[in-house]
């Protein structure tokens, strides 16, 4: 086995490759030790650093980049969402990032077909299909976070789309670029000649391997026998049997080749239509043979997806606070459970379907009765529980383990005695935390085993396993790898599995696409037996917020700072590979690593929680980042921002203050003193102003009630950054609001000197948030009457903020906070008449709306005033994130970069966030006035006789 410590695997770079990938690539090439160990992790169990990573623009980048390959002789490895769990996403040569430049989604023909570039996820893709009532054919449920180049390169599938619909079945065409920098597109009238006379011996090879294949009976009975599986195992040799001609032969080789064949720079795939008529249940059985044993005749029935889970996986999803009153009531003893669903195109067969399904569910021996609901809040309950099984299974396991996902799919018949005999090998190898869960419709299942690697005598262990489970498996007439990709866990059976005579085949298609074999060598094909165990990763124990990170990457579609420094995945995996380089006694890397992280992992983390949203197992990086800030702060930088808290009052009115001074003089006396200041003091010290800042706000007062409903919070953020209309605000607008609704508030009359915590939690401030926190309870306390009125906030991060304050202190926790969207949105809106509406709104949530679930509120305020409502699909937090977008302009340039882009494609009527520093950032990115969506509630529901005359009223209505 190779050994995996930082020394071994951060060899020194020679200064030669650099220089021809600079060339191939201008300004796109990183070579730093940060650089290179931030995207050796993927979510496999095994680990090599890139000699450097590469990020091509376009396709003649990337065939430039195949040429400085060549020239070199060092591998390429294609990288773009990384969740690849069998070691397809890592390599030692050069590492090529497809995830930043390759993004873009074109629709065709009414959603019939879609145009989709490797870097984008299957939500994204999906969510521009959605007007259109269709969806790609590929379901996987790491859909949130795997990207279209990984679906292409393992064959992906899923819950739904059996072999039927997944990339090989769906796709219409695609763009390749070979090895040879030759570019090949499929859908070109004269793909075939062209691919003759660009590249001869490949074309010529690959008509003489169809014949070869066609002529032998025993390769037609083996391909027919492998691929009516789910099978991802060696290369997609059925290309040879379903297509004639060499250009379609080609482009269905490289589907499931991982990436060692050719780069795909774009795939057009036929749609399929999304079934808007669902019925979902959660079938509970006593034991696991008993769940399998029942598939047959539930298949009968006709779901769309059946997906298995067992014992162990059912204890996991009974700790997912949105588990189901049943399931978290349930003993688990030995219980297995079957989910369930129909899918259908109208309601009547749907209730025709589910009809029939019930009086089979009846008989079967069920441990609880079963239901099946089509209510969509039940059913997203249920889904979430499997989507996210993988991630939460492996991250309970032991802290210092490795979580490995095996992937193996067999006849359904089958399905039932493999997986007893699975849990005997899993009791005889010691395994006994194994778990069980999959698509049993296809007889594909998933188990999960956790190693310790660090431990030489558990490879052996391990090996001795996989050897065992290989014959049951193949024993099965199975397959050994169903979705998940060959990768270099089963590079060394694929001979076993499919015979001498078909290994030679995928050899020689392996020579005639790539005769230098430098595209991702030792994935998919490797002659070494041993190759499965050696580059395994180790995983060390760092922190409490680190260990449980298996590496899955679902945080980084959703990560603000993904595209400039680093993702929450990669702040993770260098904290670990920093204790590697601790433990190796290597203080060099040690030194190199902190250096890169000050900036890279702490000053351009937003802390804006939106990864733990997407992280199956809740992990918040951005509290990470927070307690390392607060480690890294001076006495001096503590006991400065404890008195800032002590007279936040004065603070805030002397910082408005000074933007209204400088909104109001010429720009070049506040440019260069401000530059200088920040050249002495560092840009984490001073903000950088500019002349698109908003002049300071009003100052906040108190307001008393005799009769209040409400306690109205205004942030202090509305106070530092005035509206961007005169005389405007969310805090007036909310004000008229409640006055017209007949909603009395009251203000506490400390107000100037309070603020949500927020500032000081998110720079690691610790004793000046204690003192802001013994500030702010105590006024909310006595103003709320003792937590029996509701606390209403102005801004969403604020709200989330108080949030955060009153749940850290046990005394309090009988307050509750809401966002003044939300409040309006339930209290207010029903008693207001719109008098003047808007045709269309642009609306930007924010990532507080996102953590405090006050999204579909926003988007039904929203549209009480608009007749049109539209959420770019490119949404994403702005990283404004206080005074980040002040420090740091960068980061919310690149966050919002994608969604500027959007919103830019037409014109709205108005522009709304619920954050006034989310709006200072949106106006900035796309130029247009973001204003808090209650002040125009505000303006759409004055009295008739207040408004101007060419107001006139929109109907109701919001898409997304």
């Amino acid at each position: 086995m190779n050994r995996t410590d930082p020394v071994a695997r951060l060899r020194p770079v020679d200064s030669s490759l650099l220089d021809a990938l600079e060339q191939a690539v201008p300004g796109g090439v990183r070579s730093r030790a940060s650089d290179r160990l931030a995207m050796a992790h993927d979510a496999s169990h095994y680990l090599l650093t890139p000699q450097a990573v590469v990020t091509p623009r376009s396709a003649a980048d990337v065939a430039a980049l195949l040429r400085a390959s060549a020239a070199q002789g060092v591998p390429l490895t294609f990288r773009s969402g990384g969740t690849s769990l069998s070691g397809q996403a890592v390599g030692d040569g050069v590492l090529v990032d497809t995830r930043r430049n390759f993004r873009a989604v074109e629709v065709l023909d009414g959603g019939a077909r879609v145009r989709v570039q490797p870097g984008a996820t299957v939500r994204e893709v999906n969510a521009r299909l959605a007007p259109y009532r269709t969806k790609l054919g590929p379901d996987p449920a790491s859909e949130a976070a795997c990207t279209i180049g990984g679906v292409v390169a393992n064959n992906s599938s899923g819950m739904a789309c059996g072999t039927e619909f997944n990339s090989y079945r769906t796709l219409d065409s695609m763009i390749l670029v070979l090895p040879s920098g030759t570019v090949v597109d499929s859908a070109a009238v004269d793909a075939n000649d062209r691919l003759r006379h660009d590249e001869p011996a490949l074309y010529a090879g690959l008509l003489a391997l169809r014949d070869r294949v066609r002529g032998n009976a025993e390769s037609m009975r083996m391909i027919a026998k492998q691929f009516s599986l789910k099978n991802t195992m060696g290369y997609s040799v059925n290309a040879f049997v379903d297509h004639t001609d060499a250009v379609g032969i080609l482009a269905h080789l490289v589907i499931g080749s991982e990436g060692t064949l050719a780069f795909v720079a774009s795939a057009t795939f036929r749609t399929v239509p999304v079934h808007a008529h669902l019925a979902t249940g959660l079938l509970l059985f006593h034991d696991l043979h008993a769940a399998t044993a029942a598939l047959p005749e539930l298949l009968a029935a006709g779901p769309a997806t059946v997906e298995l889970l067992d014992a162990a996986s059912l204890r996991v999803a009974q700790a997912d606070p949105l588990a189901g009153d049943v399931l978290r009531r349930l003993e688990v003893l030995q219980h297995a459970a079957l989910l369930l669903e129909f899918q259908e195109s109208s309601a009547a067969a749907l209730d025709e379907r589910t009809l029939g399904a019930t009086a089979l569910l009846h008989r079967l021996p069920l441990a609880l009765p079963a239901q099946l609901s089509g209510e969509p809040k039940s059913r997203a309950a249920l889904w979430r529980i499997r989507k996210g099984l993988y991630a939460a299974v492996a991250g309970s396991r032991p802290a210092g383990t490795t979580a490995l996902l095996e992937d193996i799919a067999v006849p359904v018949p089958a399905l039932a005695d493999t997986c007893v005999e699975l849990v005997a090998l899993f009791a005889a190898h010691d395994y006994d935390d194994s778990v069980i869960f999959g698509h049993a419709k296809d007889g594909n299942i998933h188990f999960m085993l956790t190693e310790r690697f660090d431990e030489p005598e558990r490879v052996d262990h391990y090996l001795a396993f996989t050897e065992d489970m290989v014959a049951l498996v193949l024993g099965r007439d199975g397959t050994l790898k169903a979705e998940h990709g060959t990768g270099r866990m089963m590079a060394p059976y694929v001979r076993r599995q499919f015979g001498a005579e078909l290994y030679e085949v995928m050899l020689a298609v392996k020579t005639l696409c790539d005769p230098a074999g430098l595209l991702n060598p030792g994935v998919l094909i490797d002659v070494d037996p041993a190759a499965q165990v050696a580059n395994l990763k180790s995983t060390p124990t760092v922190e409490t917020e680190v260990d449980r990170c298996v590496e899955c990457g679902f945080c980084e579609p959703v990560c603000p700072s993904r595209d400039l420094t680093l993702t929450p995945r990669q702040r993770i995996v260098l904290r670990r590979e920093r204790a590697r380089a601790a433990a190796a006694g290597d203080l060099n890397l040690v030194r190199e690593l902190d250096d890169d992280y000050g900036y890279d992992g702490l000053d351009t983390c937003a802390t804006d929680g939106m990864c733990q949203t997407a992280c199956p197992v809740l992990i918040d990086t951005g509290a990470l980042v927070k307690r390392l800030r607060a480690e890294s702060r001076s006495r001096l930088e503590q006991g400065s921002w404890q008195a800032a808290a002590a007279h936040w009052g004065a603070v805030t009115r002397a910082a408005g203050a000074a933007l209204t001074v400088a909104g109001s003089i010429p720009p070049a006396l506040v440019t260069a003193p401000n530059r200088l200041a920040r050249a002495l003091g560092g840009p984490e010290a001073v903000p950088l102003w500019s002349r698109d800042l908003p002049k300071g706000g009003r100052r906040r007062t108190g307001l008393s009630s005799p009769h209040a409903d409400a306690v109205y919070f205004p942030a202090c953020i509305n106070s530092l950054f005035g509206s961007a209309e005169p005389g405007a605000g969310v805090g007036p607008a909310l004000r008229n609001l409640c006055g017209r609704a007949g909603v009395q508030l009251v203000v506490p009359a400390s107000i100037r000197q309070l603020c949500c915590g927020t500032p000081w939690a998110s720079k690691g401030m610790t004793a000046g948030y204690v003192r802001m926190q013994r500030l702010v309870l105590p006024a909310l306390w006595q103003a709320t009457g003792g937590g029996r009125l509701p606390v209403v906030c102005d801004a969403s991060s604020c709200t989330e903020g108080l949030q955060q304050l009153i749940a850290s202190t046990p005394r309090y926790q009988a307050m509750r906070v809401l966002d003044a969207v939300s409040y309006v949105d339930a209290q207010v809106l029903p008693a207001l008449t719109v008098t003047g509406g808007l045709d269309s709104i642009a609306l930007h949530p924010t990532c507080s709306s996102t953590r405090l679930g006050a999204n579909d509120a926003l988007l039904r305020v929203a549209a009480a005033v608009a007749g049109e409502v539209v959420v770019p699909d490119d949404w994403s937090c702005c990283a404004f994130a206080g005074d980040r977008g002040l420090l740091h302009p960068e980061l919310t340039a690149s966050a919002t970069a994608p969604q500027a882009r959007a919103v830019a494609t037409r014109d709205f009527s108005a522009y709304a966030s619920s954050n006034r520093t989310c709006e200072i950032g949106m106006s900035r990115s796309t130029g247009q006035n973001y204003r808090h969506v209650l002040e125009l509630v505000d303006e759409a529901t004055r009295p008739s006789d207040a408004r101007p005359a060419d107001d006139r009223p929109a109907p109701r209505g919001a898409r997304r």
